[in-house]
């Protein structure tokens, strides 16, 4: 049996409230998949912060009126979700955008994901965190919401509620979105292999695969 090579970090920088990122994230594990299975190389995955919206206020605002003023209309606004919803089924997620209520301030869920990632259990609570607000249009800006997706991905409910009310995290989740913004990224997800950021969107999974193996294999012919 051949042996698999671990290999390098790929980083993500996302927002929890980007549909693009709940989509990338699905084509990413395929892309893991395939570069174990045909290049027999393993790599680890962190997540990173990004604001889609860093004006937001705390509290968050009424999502339909939000998305009126931002894309000049209900109707509008509609179509995008429609068609967002049938992209994501295409990858085997199961949107609800209308049960959404709210457009959330994320610094809170970004929080949440830096505490996961403390913990060992990053990778369940950014999956519970986009599962809860795209699919059953849960306000990932609540304390209460969060400690229970925090729950679901494998953290202690009180553990994150006490850490929530106070600012563990919040000066880190804010230098990590600036670092972000200062290296170029103006879009997510983006995702970079060893601190080097290779593109953005949520490409298809064979084309993810085979950039990441590309990548790996430039900087190992550099580092030799």
């Amino acid at each position: 049996m051949d042996r698999i090579a671990t290999a390098g970090r790929i980083d993500v920088i996302s927002d929890v409230i980007c549909p693009w990122c709940y989509i990338g994230k699905r084509q990413l594990e395929r892309a893991l998949d395939i570069l174990e299975a045909q290049h027999k190389q393993r790599f680890t995955v962190a997540w990173h912060p990004f604001q889609l919206n860093p004006e937001m206020p705390a509290e968050g605002v009424d999502r339909a009126q939000y998305r009126i003023a931002k894309f000049g209309s209900a109707e509008r606004s509609r179509q995008m979700d429609e068609r967002i919803t049938e992209t994501a089924a295409g990858v085997g997620l199961e949107f609800h955008l209308d049960r959404l209520t709210r457009t959330p301030n994320t610094v809170k869920a970004h929080r949440l994901i830096r505490f996961a990632g403390q913990n060992g259990v990053q990778d369940g609570v950014v999956e519970a965190l986009f599962n809860a607000y795209f699919c059953n249009g849960a306000d990932v800006g609540d304390d209460r919401v969060l400690a229970d997706v925090g729950q679901q991905g494998g953290l202690e409910y009180d553990s994150v509620l006490a850490m929530l009310a106070g600012d563990e995290g919040r000066r880190e989740v804010l230098a990590g979105d600036q670092m972000a913004r200062n290296c170029g990224i103006n879009g997510v997800p983006s995702f970079a292999l060893q601190g080097h950021v290779l593109f953005s969107g949520a490409i298809p999974a064979v084309e993810m695969a085979d950039t990441f193996h590309r990548a790996w294999e430039l900087l190992k012919s550099k580092a030799a």
